[in-house]
């Protein structure tokens, strides 16, 4: 492609750093609005794994009417890959590794050192602190949070977050990207959880509470919401589809920075314990199988 930027606003070429679920969702989100994408995993069975997830997921919105185009020359601007060198000539790379900091700093860095100049990165954690991140890059004036959100193709969310040392106009950037992509942007400023998890987390720990306390069952609980609140889904069956460990983390980091309304109750421990992480599992607060 001869320009850097598609006619939405979209950079023309992006890298993905992971290939799990999110990461999946994200190159699809932008292979079927038109950009370039290198999706990076760390082994040959990941990689192969990750061009499968993305494929079937653009198949999968072509078949529903949700995305136009032909899938042949959709997954032709797809590559996956095991070299990190292969995001050099991105100008958005969006990082998708799981919710653990360490991981995630060591990713930031070996992506970074390979971006040209102006190239910006980007994170899809759903709770670590993005300033902190930040301060363990060379360039944290390109950095930000792009949080989307699960199942991706279906979602019309994107949390941008803006760290204490994201330059200015990088926001207004971010907010074309995300109008690029058919979504809508909430932007926050960084602090722990941002406003989505915060919330989230916050009403499905209270929702486990309520489970652990006899108080009523999960189905109930999670149709007082949907019928009451006009959620879409219901806290407890939200936490079994984003998975029972993931929100553990979250909570965990959640109550070592904002204190004991966050303290993960004693179900959810117990759950992760034995195995039951949600629907990848089969088992979570409900019956998967």
């Amino acid at each position: 492609m001869s320009s850097s930027v598609l006619p939405t606003g979209l950079p023309a070429k992006v890298g993905v750093l992971g290939g799990g679920r999110m990461g999946a969702g994200i190159a699809h989100a932008f292979l079927v609005n038109g950009s370039d994408v290198v999706v990076v995993e760390r082994d040959d069975a990941s990689a192969q794994a990750a061009r499968e997830r993305a494929e079937s997921s653009a198949a999968t919105s072509i078949e529903r009417g949700a995305a136009e185009g032909d899938l042949d020359e959709i997954v032709s601007r797809l590559t996956v890959s095991v070299d990190h060198a292969d995001l050099g000539d991105r100008r958005l790379v969006v990082e998708a590794v799981p919710e653990d900091r360490d991981l995630k700093v060591a990713s930031l860095r070996g992506v970074e050192e390979r971006l040209a100049p102006g190239a910006v990165l980007a994170s899809n954690t759903s709770s670590l602190s993005v300033s902190g991140l930040a301060d363990e890059l060379a360039r944290p004036e390109d950095f930000l949070g792009l949080h989307f959100f699960n199942p991706i193709p279906a979602s019309t969310l994107i949390e941008v977050v803006i760290g204490r040392r994201t330059r200015p106009e990088l926001v207004e950037q971010a907010r074309t990207w995300v109008e690029g992509l058919g979504k809508t942007a909430v932007v926050v400023n960084d602090a722990p959880g941002f406003a989505s998890s915060r919330l989230g987390v916050g009403i499905a720990l209270e929702a486990m509470r309520m489970v652990e306390e006899g108080v009523a069952s999960a189905e109930d609980i999670d149709n007082a919401m949907v019928l009451g609140y006009k959620h879409p889904t219901g806290p407890l069956r939200t936490t079994d589809i984003v998975g029972l460990d993931v929100r553990l983390r979250i909570a965990e980091y959640l109550h070592e920075t904002l204190g004991e309304r966050f303290a993960p109750p004693r179900v959810l421990r117990e759950k992760v314990t034995r195995g039951e992480l949600g629907r990848k599992t089969g088992q979570g607060f409900f019956d998967w199988s």
